[in-house]
């Protein structure tokens, strides 16, 4: 689904309060858990060694690690909306609240619902706070429901700070 367009950097604060439509599905698969892994130098068995997850972890099979669903909120981000102008450069400002209420598993499709809270004027930028939703289905091959779970892998307040041209 293409993104939701916004005028400008001018006109975001007229969609303050908004939640945009879902961005589409993203599968996670094994080999992004591995690299991400690699790359964190996390290395727990729990994402790595689907043999023993399947065995003896609470989530049967191996899950993403939860900042690897954390770094997706840019890629989301960019899949729910678009400023067509005025922006220069947009930047992570951090986190207010983040929180991973359930497991995101190897090959899962996994999506995000973001809404615009809050939006912040000033004559150097325009700071934002978005609530970001990221929601998981499961996968049958590890033997759990194919619905979507009713908890979000993922809750976070994220901030993102634009600069205008």
């Amino acid at each position: 689904m293409p993104p939701f367009e916004i005028e400008n950097l001018s006109s975001l604060k007229q969609w303050e309060g908004r939640e945009f439509p879902a961005t589409d599905w993203f599968a996670v698969t094994q080999d992004r858990i591995q690299k991400f892994a690699d790359a964190a130098e996390d290395r727990q068995w729990i994402h790595l060694d689907p043999e023993r997850a399947r065995r003896e972890s609470p989530f049967g099979g191996t899950v993403a690690h939860g900042f690897l669903t954390l770094s997706l909120l840019s890629y989301w981000l960019k899949q729910a909306i678009h400023i067509r102008s005025g922006v220069a450069m947009t930047v992570n400002y951090g986190m207010n609240k983040v929180r991973f209420p359930s497991a995101v598993h190897a090959g899962a499709p996994v999506r995000a619902r973001v809404t615009l809270l809050s939006v912040k004027e000033s004559p150097e930028f325009v700071d934002t706070t978005f609530l970001i939703h990221v929601e998981s289905q499961s996968v049958e091959s590890q033997g759990v429901d194919s619905k979507s779970s009713s908890k979000p892998c993922c809750v976070a307040e994220w901030l993102v700070r634009y600069y205008p041209q």
